[in-house]
């Protein structure tokens, strides 16, 4: 299978995946039990410390490989509590100029899925590892993917174009491996829709703070506190906030609405720059949310 095949609805791609699903029942840990670990311990641990989440989106291979391992290894050290590690795909419609102009550089050096996976294994992270991806890359990596990235030191998966319902065989595939499966949530979802996400998510939810793609806003949405709020009504889950959380003043604002916050178009333009000028503004997030309180 390509990259770019897959498409929901298409029949070859429909058995391919049952394919998958008969051969992954093989791969799941014993008992099917999903090893979430690592991303709940560290909230309960922010939780009890009264903290705020930093989760921070980097792209694998970005702007190179040397200095992306560089930034991976010195995330912990400047305040993140969960990485995303975003698998650079060619055509990413859910971002924004600037982490598409990342994937794209990534992509030229070479980067793929197994090379993010390798990526993560190397840097032997002290933080949960969250593999941000979309589906036909995670397809296309073969059934055994999601132990391979267990293996290597992925806590859990994100996919941005698997909706909650539009194939339920792979949701179980995903919900029932050895990662957790952290699900997205839109602010125009419903209340009813929000609950039905969260029960099929794992670690934490990511709300997305407005429509449209990512990138650096200004600006904080009037609606999301009510967002926040309807979200908190359905589901346990800690919640945190990206999309447009680029500013320090992002971070406390935010910050003292949901659990925490996910820096992605802001950390991966200062890594363009400089490796220590995305460090120092997971240092200044990190700085802003500890003003914060619950």
């Amino acid at each position: 299978m390509t990259a770019t095949s897959g498409t929901p609805g298409d029949d070859a791609a429909s058995i391919e995946r049952l394919e998958i699903m008969t051969e992954v029942s093989m791969l799941v840990t014993p008992g099917g039990a999903v090893d979430t670990n690592a991303i709940e311990e560290r909230f309960a641990q922010l939780r009890a410390a009264n903290r705020k989440a930093l989760v921070c989106y980097v792209t694998a291979g970005h702007p190179d490989p040397a200095r992306s391992a560089e930034l991976l290894a010195g995330l912990a050290d400047a305040g993140a509590d969960v990485v995303e590690v975003g698998v650079p795909f060619s055509d990413p419609m859910a971002d924004g100029p600037v982490i598409q102009r990342s994937s794209q550089l990534a992509i030229e050096h070479g980067m793929t899925l197994d090379g993010t996976l390798d990526l993560v294994a190397r840097a032997r992270l002290t933080i949960p590892v969250v593999l941000f991806t979309y589906l036909n890359p995670l397809l296309a990596a073969g059934p055994d993917v999601l132990q391979r990235a267990a293996d290597a030191g992925v806590q859990g998966v994100l996919l941005t174009d698997l909706p909650v319902g539009a194939d339920p065989a792979l949701e179980q595939w995903l919900g029932g491996g050895p990662l957790a499966f952290v699900r997205l949530v839109a602010p125009t979802t419903p209340r009813e829709r929000m609950a039905e996400i969260a029960r099929h998510g794992s670690g934490f939810i990511y709300l997305i703070s407005r429509t449209g793609v990512t990138g650096e806003r200004a600006t904080i949405p009037e609606s999301l506190p009510a967002t926040i709020e309807r979200l908190k009504g359905v589901t346990a889950l800690p919640i945190c906030v990206g999309f447009g959380i680029s500013r320090p003043e992002h971070a406390r604002a935010v910050g003292r609405l949901a659990d925490g916050i996910v820096v992605g178009s802001a950390l991966v333009r200062a890594a363009e720059e400089s490796v220590g000028r995305a460090l120092a503004l997971v240092r200044e997030m990190r700085a802003a949310l500890d003003g914060v309180t619950s």
